[in-house]
């Protein structure tokens, strides 16, 4: 984990911003490690609307447009997502309904692969191995 403190940092940070800038009611940061040694960094916020890129899947690929910001000025926007997609190892976002503390909302998710593997062994994510194993039952 500690080789990845910087990149969770900076992946945490973005996830929040995001949920700061564009909610208006609260929102939830939630550190998980799981197994394997992966970290899961995800924010639930209460604006239901999941921005690009992560209304894709993460084998999509990416392209960076900068958008003028119409409540922030004329600063691009959207930067910061994309960072997290170049630095995760898997993403992802999902719409929630009313059941989630009252409020509907979304949850925007990064993991990060535990980086003492041995170079050239495939690393798969928790989370893809749990859908592959739904698809094949």
């Amino acid at each position: 984990m500690d080789d990845r403190i910087d990149v969770a940092e900076l992946l945490a940070c973005e996830l929040v911003t995001n949920a700061y800038r564009y909610s208006d009611g609260p929102a939830t940061l939630r550190l998980r490690r799981m197994e394997d040694d992966w970290l899961r960094i995800s924010v639930w916020d209460t604006n239901p609307f999941i921005p690009a890129p992560f209304d894709r899947p993460a084998t999509a690929r990416l392209r960076a447009v900068p958008c003028p910001g119409p409540d922030f000025g004329p600063e691009p926007v959207g930067r910061g997502l994309l960072l997290v997609c170049g630095y995760a190892d898997n993403w992802g976002g999902h719409p929630l309904g009313d059941d989630l503390f009252g409020s509907g909302g979304k949850l925007l998710w990064c993991e990060l692969a535990p980086r003492h593997q041995p170079p050239g062994d495939v690393i798969a994510s928790p989370t893809v191995l749990r859908l592959a194993r739904r698809e094949t039952a």
